[in-house]
This record gives C-alpha cells, sequence and structure tokens, in this order.
C-alpha cells in the first residue's frame, strides 16, 4: 500500500489554515461591530460638550465627526463582503465515492488551496477597510480630545452682569 502521510499532512495543513482564515475574518467582523457601537456612543457625547463655545471651535468639529462618519460607513462595508469559501464542497462528496483515497486527498489539497486564494481578495480588501476604518477613528478620537480640552481650558471669561434694580414702590 502507497504511504500517503505526506499527503494526509498536506490536507489536513491547508484545512487549518482555511479555518484560521474564516476566524480571523469572523475576528475582525466582530472588532468592527465594537468600533461602531463605541463611535457611535461618543459621537453624541462630543457634539454635546460644545453648546457654548467658539464659533471656530465648532466648526473645527466638523473635521472629527466626518472622519467618524467615513469610518463607520467603512465598518459598515465589511459586513457587505461576501461570506468565505470553506473549501471542500458537501455537493461533491457523491463524485467522489469512486475515487481513490489518494485523488481523494489530491482534490481536497487542490480545493483548499483554491479556497485560500479566493478568499485573499475578500479578506486583503476587508482588512485594508478595516485598517483605515481604525486609523480615521484613532485620528477622529485625538482630534475630538484636542477640541475638548480646548474647550475646557479656553473659555471666554464672561464679566460680572450688572444688574440694575427698579423698585416697584416708587413708580409714579
Amino acid at each position: 500500500m502507497e504511504d500517503l502521510k505526506n499527503l494526509e499532512f498536506l490536507a489536513s495543513n491547508s484545512k487549518e489554515i482555511i479555518e484560521k482564515q474564516v476566524d480571523s475574518y469572523r475576528q475582525q467582523h466582530s472588532y468592527a461591530g465594537t468600533i461602531i457601537g463605541v463611535v457611535v456612543l461618543f459621537i453624541p457625547f462630543f457634539l454635546s460638550s460644545f453648546d457654548t463655545t467658539f464659533k471656530i471651535t465648532q466648526y473645527i468639529s466638523i473635521i472629527p465627526i466626518a472622519l467618524f462618519i467615513w469610518a463607520i460607513l467603512l465598518m459598515l462595508s465589511i459586513f457587505r463582503t461576501k461570506p468565505l469559501d470553506q473549501a471542500f464542497s458537501v455537493n461533491k462528496y457523491q463524485d467522489y465515492l469512486n475515487n481513490t483515497y489518494k485523488d481523494i486527498l489530491l482534490n481536497e489539497i487542490e480545493s483548499n488551496t483554491n479556497s485560500y486564494n479566493r478568499n485573499l481578495i475578500i479578506t486583503d480588501r476587508g482588512s485594508k477597510r478595516y485598517t483605515i476604518g481604525v486609523s480615521l477613528t484613532t485620528i477622529a478620537f485625538l482630534i475630538s480630545i484636542v477640541l475638548l480640552l480646548a474647550n475646557q481650558f479656553i473659555k471666554m471669561e464672561k464679566g460680572p452682569t450688572k444688574v440694575q434694580v427698579v423698585n416697584a414702590n416708587k413708580l409714579p
């Protein structure tokens, strides 16, 4: 009987690589959802802190809001990607019933390799969007923190308000 340990190893290894690729893809989706949630909660907090500020600060605050919105859109686009191919298809089982063990292993290795290459396009695109989204979110948070601190430390000092007391009894 032919020694097929090397083919079994390659089939097993290629399957593990596909599983890791799918797990990484799912984890990225989870992180993207978390980032969206944090940003969506931060935006109202950020906007409510600019009630009584300089007009220039209010105009500058448009920059982080625009970056936050752009990051949210990028993160949402990650969710719209196609599902990943997970290799050896159940539909092909019937076709492999009459094949030899060696042919089945070779087909599985080929199927896993093709799946990995197809998935690579999807995962690379998602990774780029995710990286850009995280960068935009970080930059927007930094700008927001600077604006919030500037708003706290550079408040306009209001002079005392003069009040004139009018005595209602002395009116003609």
